[in-house]
């Protein structure tokens, strides 16, 4: 039940952002981001969907994830440092 409740709740702040960037700065930016969060970390298809997006167009998935700060980015990024040594 807590599951769908943060998904709805995430799905409600994506869809508020374009109210919130109305004003005057940044703001619509980070308020769909923590939407986006909050759906992907809640539901299954949103992470599919993700990936295959990211797959499809890499450079906007690479900072996507930066943005978003997701476990797997850190790895494969300290992975690829690694082996870039």
């Amino acid at each position: 039940m807590a599951r769908i409740t943060l998904l709805c709740l995430g799905v409600i702040v994506m869809l508020a952002s374009p109210l919130v960037g109305a004003i005057p700065g940044p703001g619509g930016i980070f308020v769909f981001a923590a939407g986006l969060i909050l759906v992907l970390r809640n539901s299954l298809l949103a992470r599919r969907l993700f990936v295959r997006a990211k797959h499809r167009w890499p450079k906007l998935g690479h900072v996507a994830e930066h943005a978003l700060q997701r476990r797997s980015f850190k790895r494969r990024r300290a992975r690829d440092r690694k082996s870039a040594r």
